[in-house]
């Protein structure tokens, strides 16, 4: 008989990786070096403080990747991730990293709502999107490609995500519930199933990608394989993959390397 999962420790990934003060510390820092190189256009999608996206321009041609970051709803914002665009800006794509309010403040549901109007003000661009997303980043990019678009907004053509590619995301949040990361989220059984895309109808077309840090938690493993695989069922496209030698924190490392192979999956995604 299998022991009951410890989910405090399989999602605690801050304990999980010691020097994960540092490595934010360090996100900080080549965050403001590259805004300080490449100044953002800051475009504001809502009345909140938060509510503003940072756009880094590329050659203006080609979709816009988009990525969104992770702090389990509840930590961070956008001044932590602007050299993550350095990898793709390299080779002429632009990158839009957008706010949002957290939680307690507001509910997980009210920050999807958000990234839908993002999503909404990216669409004046007129250029496809790739959405990319960082743990709960991840999380909210899937959201993003099972969205109805002309169903939340009869102007939105319904091909406007092209693509999704998720970074250690969750898909299933009924495993948070009980654990100590629910404090700011206050979800139960139902608003955590209702939150979930991996319960949501598969998207009909387009594809997703789901990678996790080879260092991660089992439960990393499986929210990643179980979307892969339950959409895949569907017809829907998609990817499981691995970061080699990767943690939570240092799995977003490749979007800033020109180089890299997680930047050569994005363009490939954008080429589509």
């Amino acid at each position: 008989m299998n022991a009951p999962v410890d989910y405090e420790v399989e999602y605690n990934n801050r304990a999980r990786v010691p020097e994960s003060p540092a490595l934010i510390a360090s996100w900080a820092q080549d965050a403001a070096l590259y805004r300080e190189r490449h100044a953002p256009r800051s475009i504001a999608y809502g009345r909140g403080a938060r509510n503003i996206i940072d756009f880094f321009p590329g050659n203006g041609q080609g979709p816009v990747v988009v990525f969104i970051h992770g702090g389990y709803w509840q930590a961070l914002d956008i001044s932590f991730f602007s050299h993550l665009a350095g990898g793709l800006n390299a080779h002429g794509l632009s990158v839009a990293i957008p706010g949002y309010d957290l939680c307690p403040g507001v509910t997980v549901d009210d920050i999807i709502r958000q990234m839908r109007m993002v999503t909404r003000a990216l669409s004046r661009l007129d250029r496809p999107l790739v959405i990319s997303g960082h743990s709960a980043g991840g999380h909210l990019a899937a959201c993003l490609l099972a969205t109805d678009w002309p169903g939340f907004d009869a102007s939105l053509p319904a091909d406007l995500v092209v693509a999704a590619y998720a970074i250690s995301g969750l898909f299933d949040l009924a495993p948070l519930v009980e654990t100590s990361i629910n404090n700011a989220l206050h979800l139960d059984k139902a608003t955590a199933r209702a939150a979930s895309p991996l319960f949501w109808n598969a998207p009909a077309r387009k594809s997703l990608d789901a990678v996790v840090g080879e260092q991660e938690s089992a439960e990393y493993f499986r929210q990643s394989r179980c979307i892969v695989d339950r959409w895949g069922e569907a017809g829907l496209a998609t990817r499981f993959g691995t970061i080699p030698g990767a943690n939570h924190f240092t799995a977003i490392a490749p979007l800033a390397d020109p180089d890299s192979a997680m930047v050569a999956r994005l363009m490939e995604l954008a080429s589509r």
